[in-house]
């Protein structure tokens, strides 16, 4: 389903979009996910909506077939993207985990701005977004995806996300459909 509506409380959660992070190589430009986020991220600002900015500083500790981190990360790999221009009245969420859910204070910060709705932007499609929508779902969140606000380390993967999880967690549409949504539901 296209996105159809924004509700008068959406916030915008961007994920990942740090230093360590966006100089890996992605399925797609990492530099035009961020620049997209950047823009969405400044309109919620400018219509006094909430920003979420998530970065990752370890990952959650058990075994897997594919290693990967589970402790912290080295000095600057956590460090958001300049480009975001965080603010101070931007929400940060350090996570430990894939989803910007688990074990932070994400939902009860959601929850008293009165946030009905998120956008997901970010990376990665099939880990950090695709995790954080499928509990915000569970919380009975409204979810739309900026779809060309987001890449994934693997193009099968993202399509994955794109076309057979996310139009069942939620709607899709580009930052610009977001943007006129958000244009049009605000005015």
């Amino acid at each position: 389903m296209a996105l159809t509506t924004l509700d008068a409380k959406t916030a915008i959660v961007v994920i990942d979009l740090q230093q360590g992070i966006v100089a890996m190589p992605t399925a797609h430009p990492t530099a035009h996910v961020v620049e997209r986020a950047a823009v969405l991220a400044e309109a919620f600002r400018r219509h006094g909506l909430p920003v979420v900015l998530v970065n990752v500083a370890g990952g959650a500790p058990g075994r897997a077939e594919q290693s990967r981190a589970t402790g912290n990360f080295s000095a600057g790999f956590s460090d958001l993207v300049p480009e975001l221009n965080r603010q101070a009245s931007d929400h940060l969420v350090t996570k430990h985990t894939w989803g910007a859910f688990t074990n932070t204070d994400l939902e009860a910060y959601l929850r008293k701005q009165g946030v009905t709705q998120i956008v997901l932007a970010g990376v990665s499609t099939s880990i950090g977004i695709e995790s954080t929508a499928r509990f915000a779902h569970e919380l009975g969140l409204n979810i739309a995806f900026a779809t060309d606000s987001m890449t994934d380390l693997h193009l099968d993967a993202h399509t994955n996300s794109l076309t057979r999880i996310f139009p069942r967690l939620g709607e899709t549409g580009t930052t610009d459909e977001v943007l006129a949504m958000l244009e049009q539901t605000h005015a």
